[in-house]
């Protein structure tokens, strides 16, 4: 299972390369999540671990080939019992973030 943060490098890279036609640069990827090159590597080798990505040569981000662009079925984190299950149609959403 992905942790938040993994899940959302997967994500950017998955539409960068679809928007783009190339991955972004781990200084672009520093400036979209916000976060160091060491937290973006820990992502990048937790989607290694977990199958999602293959960067054999990890000289540059332009070699990863992404084998699943999106987190599987029944893996998906679940609501604690502090977290409110997301309703659609939720307009909460729209309007605190």
């Amino acid at each position: 299972m992905l942790n938040d943060y993994e899940r959302k490098v997967l994500r950017i890279l998955y539409n960068y390369k679809g928007v783009r036609r190339r991955f972004p640069t781990i200084h672009e990827l520093t400036i979209k999540t916000g976060r160091e090159k060491v937290d973006i590597m820990e992502a990048l080798e937790g989607l290694i671990k977990e199958n999602y990505i293959t960067w054999a040569d990890k000289s540059d981000t332009s070699n990863i080939v992404i084998l699943e662009g999106w987190e599987r079925e029944g893996q998906q984190s679940k609501p604690t019992a502090t977290q409110k299950p997301s309703r659609s149609g939720d307009i909460k959403y729209w309007t605190d973030y």
